[in-house]
């Protein structure tokens, strides 16, 4: 009875918000009831929608907590990863409740220049981010060296491709095809790497997008109907 009720909440939810994105919006109080009904159902639902949010960020946050407080006491494996990331959690949610170094209030801002959160973000986060570029660099390097191999046609094309706009973007790429005479332009490193990015890489972008959405509305329409298998649905 329950997933039943989840069930028909879910899909009622559904219907509207797709109902309301197609329905005409009344220019004040005429207008069709059902339209009425509609554009305050869509101007409302993204105020409910930003309640059920923080609760959502309430339970992750105790989830987080839960997990890895068990992995401390439990002493498993990397536990000291999880005491780092309970120390950090605790600490910035302390001071940000607490606004400490900012405007106190509720209506006080929590990300003012002097701040602790703000010298927190700028001091710790900013530099771990680079950090973790920086190395992702060396992983994206290493991984490009193992799959660039010129196995087959297609990672022949995949290769070439991307030493063209390599080349392209810097400034030794442009030097190598500058010889070139003004009706073969369009061969020179920079144009040519231009064009794989404007073109083919563009247009593998938009076909993975429209099979994103395609994926989407699939499951959407899974989840309406009720045949997606989920946390508390059933499966037909």
């Amino acid at each position: 009875m329950r997933s039943r009720i989840t069930q028909l909440i879910l899909s009622s939810v559904a219907i509207l918000l797709i109902a309301s994105a197609f329905a005409t919006r009344p220019s004040g109080a005429d207008g069709p009831a059902l339209n009425r009904f509609l554009a305050f159902f869509d101007q409302h639902a993204s105020l409910w929608f930003s309640v059920l949010a923080v609760f959502a960020f309430i339970l992750g946050g105790a989830s987080l907590m839960r997990t890895h407080w068990r992995k401390v006491t439990e002493r498993a494996d990397d536990w000291r990863y999880s005491l780092v990331t309970l120390v950090s959690f605790v600490v910035v949610l302390v001071v940000g409740l607490a606004k400490i170094g900012g405007p106190p209030g509720l209506q006080g801002n929590v990300a003012a220049p002097d701040s602790w959160l703000t010298s927190i973000f700028e001091t710790v986060l900013s530099p771990l981010h680079a950090t973790l570029y920086a190395l992702l660099a060396f992983y994206i390097a290493s991984a490009s060296f193992r799959t660039f191999r010129a196995r087959n046609l297609e990672a022949t094309v995949l290769l070439v491709s991307a030493l063209i706009v390599i080349l392209g973007r810097i400034p030794y790429g442009a030097t190598l095809t500058s010889w070139l005479p003004e009706p073969l332009t369009f061969l020179r490193m920079e144009d040519l790497s231009l064009w794989l990015l404007k073109v083919p890489n563009t247009a593998g972008q938009r076909a993975i997008m429209i099979g994103i959405a395609l994926g989407v509305v699939a499951m959407a329409m899974r989840l309406i109907l009720g045949v997606e298998k989920g946390q508390g649905g059933r499966s037909r």
